[in-house]
């Protein structure tokens, strides 16, 4: 029934308008974050001690990822080359769905935490960055004597 209300697949062509867009007018950071499409993926947590932030970058090198924290704000920034066929006049690129270019996230981080105990690691692909909190903002039992 859709196939005859619409011309081709109109997903689609949405999909490719919306990378179209993304990809010229570049991505708009702001102090939450990018949303859904930002590159890299996010995924960040606390625990009573901690806050636990993880990129997924796959394919970059960590010497090229930029981390910062100032005022309370981590910024992951960096570029990610293209490895699209160049340099050849016959070369075509067909898709392109892969993010290259510059890319910069930001997250705003609590007031507890220290940034002189953050630590990051990079393996396969994860970035994992760790942020202790401080000592005073942990939560603990008193005992009543």
């Amino acid at each position: 029934m859709y196939r005859t209300l619409f011309a081709g697949d109109l997903f689609a062509d949405l999909d490719r308008l919306q990378r179209q867009l993304l990809r010229y007018a570049g991505p708009a950071t702001n102090i939450r974050g990018f949303g859904r499409s930002g590159f890299p993926a996010l995924n960040v947590g606390a625990t009573p001690t901690s806050v636990e932030i993880y990129a997924f970058a796959p394919g970059l090198d960590p010497a090229s990822i930029d981390v910062s924290i100032e005022r309370g704000v981590l910024t992951l920034s960096g570029e990610r080359g293209s490895n699209l066929p160049t340099g050849d006049a016959k070369a075509a690129t067909h898709i392109h769905e892969r993010i290259s270019g510059p890319y910069r996230r930001v997250v705003s981080l609590s007031d507890d935490i220290d940034p002189e105990s953050a630590s990051a690691t990079y393996r396969d692909g994860v970035l994992h960055i760790s942020i202790k909190r401080r000592a005073a903002a942990t939560p603990r039992r008193i005992d009543i004597h």
